[in-house]
């Protein structure tokens, strides 16, 4: 493992795991250790089953400002083999992110730019404060924001994902939020409680019946219809058979 024991910090408030990017001088730019970490913690906290959600945040001022200078700088001497295995780490942890069975949420402050955004977009959900931005401006030098396009493209208008991807622009929380990038925009000042707020309220819900619905969520991407109202009746089933369904349908029916 990555030397940068610290590079990101775990936390758990009730049944809410916080994983803060920890390079507060780097403005948290990605790098293999950070890369390592989360893909480590959000393992652990899928595991746990007393975690009903995740918020990615940053320490400090960012987000996340996309890679940093010493992961640039291997891009130009590597090799193609060096460089797919450096691509695959982010890949991994882009898919990892909807596989773990809770939502994830990144919580942005400040600046989410290059692999910065592209961590916040492949999140479940987006909260940002008023003054935060987002770009991908990957294309000014040369290089291409590829893995999160899938994403990107799931999230906004093929319109809006052309722009975003091709112009290199920073656009504020506001704009990100018509877009389709952003869920919800909170003034900076009340930004840590709202986020509270607003993540809290999966406490109050079934974590089976959660995950079960975000996987089918992505599941269905580029099914046929019918295909997809398969899946959904197979999702149906199993959320029939949870201790979570049948203690609920109990209490429900008690209070009728």
């Amino acid at each position: 493992m990555p030397n940068e024991t610290h590079a990101v910090l775990y936390a758990v408030d009730g049944s809410i795991a916080t994983l803060t990017l920890n390079r507060p001088d780097k403005r948290n730019a990605l790098n293999e250790a950070i890369i390592e970490q989360l893909k480590i913690l959000l393992r652990k906290a899928n595991d746990d089953s007393s975690i009903k959600a995740i918020i990615i945040t940053g320490a400090g001022a960012d987000f996340c400002s996309g890679a940093d200078l010493s992961s640039l700088q291997k891009i130009s001497t590597a090799s193609v083999e060096e460089n797919a295995a450096d691509a695959r780490a982010l890949l991994e942890l882009f898919v990892l992110i909807r596989e773990v069975r809770v939502p994830v949420i990144a919580a942005v402050r400040g600046r989410a730019l290059a692999g910065g955004c592209g961590l916040a977009t492949a999140c479940d959900l987006v909260l940002a404060a008023a003054t935060a931005r987002f770009g991908y401006p990957e294309v000014k030098i040369g290089f291409v924001p590829a893995m999160v396009t899938a994403i990107l493209r799931r999230n906004v208008s093929e319109k809006r994902a052309f722009e975003l991807l091709t112009r290199g622009l920073e656009i504020d929380a506001r704009t990100a939020r018509e877009f389709g990038l952003v869920n919800q925009v909170f003034v900076d000042e009340d930004f840590d409680a709202e986020v509270s707020a607003y993540v809290v309220q999966f406490e109050k819900i079934s974590r089976s019946a959660v995950g079960l619905t975000k996987a089918l969520l992505y599941q269905i991407d580029g099914m046929a219809f019918r295909q997809a109202i398969e899946a959904g009746l197979d999702a149906n089933v199993i959320a029939r058979m949870t201790e979570d369904c049948q203690k609920g349908v109990a209490r429900f029916l008690k209070k009728e």
